[in-house]
C-alpha cells in the first residue's frame, strides 16, 4: 500500500475506528501541548472519533477540559477518547446524544455547563454524508433529513443554546466545514450544500457576535481518514482516497487538530473571526 492508498473496506454508518485499516492518527503519540487553552472548557460534537477525537486530545493537552458528544452506537470510540483526554490531566464529559433533535442539542449545552462549570469554545464538528448512491434521484427524504439536521440544523440549535454562555466568557465558535463547499462532488450533493451553508453561517455569526467579543471561525478539511469514509464511501474509491490533492494523499485527523487549537486560542487568534481556514492538502478554499 502506498502512502495515498487504503485497502478496500466498508462499514455501516456511523463507522468504528477499531475496524479501520490503517488506524487513523489522532495525535495520540505526537501532539505536544503548550497550555494555550489553560482553564478553558470546550464542547466538541462528534468528539468520539476522527477529527473530533484529535481535537479533544489536542485541547486536553493544551489545558482545556472537554465535553464530547457521540451517538449511542459510538460508545466504544467515545470511551477511548475519554481515556486519552483524562490521561492528559483534563476533565472529560461524554454525552450520548442524537443532534438531529433540538431538545437534545439544548441539553448537551446545559449538561456541559452543569458538569464542567462553564463554556468557552463550541466546536461544531459532527457531520454525516453518504456517497454510495450518487445522483439527485437517490437522495431520499430520509437521507436528506439526516444530512441537513446533522450538518446544519444542529449547528444552529447548539450555537443558539451556547451563545448566552459564550458572551459571558468572550468565547469562540469553530465550525467544521469542508473542501466540498468549494469543490463539490456530485456524489455528495446534499452534504456539499450543507458545508457551503456553514461557511455563510460562520461569516454571518462573526458579524453578529463580534460586538460581544465572541469569535466565530471555521476549518475546512480536505479528504481526511476518519470512520466516516469507510462507512459512507464505495469501498473501491478508498484505494485512491486523497490522491487528487496537490500533496497526493489523504490527511490524518492529527493534521487538522492544530487549526482548531489556533482558532480557539484567545492569545494567538484574538483578532481572527469570520475566517475559514483550509486544511486541504493544497486544494484552494476561495
Amino acid at each position: 500500500m502506498t502512502e495515498n492508498q487504503f485497502p478496500p473496506q466498508q462499514q455501516t454508518p456511523p463507522g468504528s475506528t477499531a475496524q479501520m485499516s490503517p488506524t487513523p492518527d489522532h495525535g495520540e503519540h505526537s501532539y505536544v501541548g503548550h497550555r494555550r487553552l489553560e482553564g478553558m472548557v470546550a464542547l466538541i460534537t462528534g468528539g468520539d472519533s476522527g477529527i473530533g477525537r484529535a481535537v479533544a486530545i489536542a485541547y486536553a493537552r493544551e489545558g482545556a477540559d472537554v465535553a464530547i458528544t457521540h451517538l449511542p452506537e459510538e460508545l466504544e470510540d467515545a470511551a477511548a477518547t475519554c481515556a486519552m483526554v483524562e490521561a492528559a490531566g483534563a476533565r472529560v464529559l461524554a454525552i450520548s446524544a442524537d443532534l438531529r433533535d433540538r431538545a437534545e442539542c439544548d441539553e448537551v449545552v446545559h449538561a456541559t455547563i452543569d458538569q464542567l462549570g462553564r463554556l468557552d469554545v463550541l466546536v461544531n464538528n459532527a457531520g454525516y454524508q453518504m456517497a454510495r448512491d450518487p445522483g439527485i434521484e437517490n437522495i431520499t427524504d430520509e437521507r436528506l433529513d439526516r444530512v441537513l439536521k446533522t450538518n446544519l440544523y444542529s449547528v444552529v440549535w447548539l450555537t443558539r443554546a451556547a451563545v448566552p454562555h459564550l458572551r459571558g466568557s468572550r468565547g469562540s465558535i469553530i465550525n467544521n466545514t469542508s473542501i466540498q463547499a468549494y469543490q463539490p462532488s456530485q456524489a455528495l450533493l446534499d452534504y456539499a450544500a450543507t458545508k457551503a451553508a456553514l461557511n455563510n453561517l460562520t461569516v454571518n455569526l462573526a458579524a453578529e457576535l463580534g460586538p460581544d467579543g465572541v469569535r466565530v471561525n471555521a476549518v475546512a478539511p480536505g479528504p481526511i481518514w476518519t470512520p466516516l469514509q469507510p462507512a459512507t464511501q464505495p469501498a473501491e474509491k478508498l484505494e485512491q482516497f486523497g490522491s487528487d490533492t496537490p500533496l497526493g494523499r489523504a490527511g490524518q485527523p492529527a493534521e487538522v487538530a492544530p487549526a482548531f487549537v489556533f482558532l480557539a486560542s484567545p492569545a494567538e487568534a484574538s483578532y481572527v473571526s469570520g475566517t475559514v481556514l483550509g486544511v486541504t492538502g493544497g486544494k484552494p478554499v476561495f
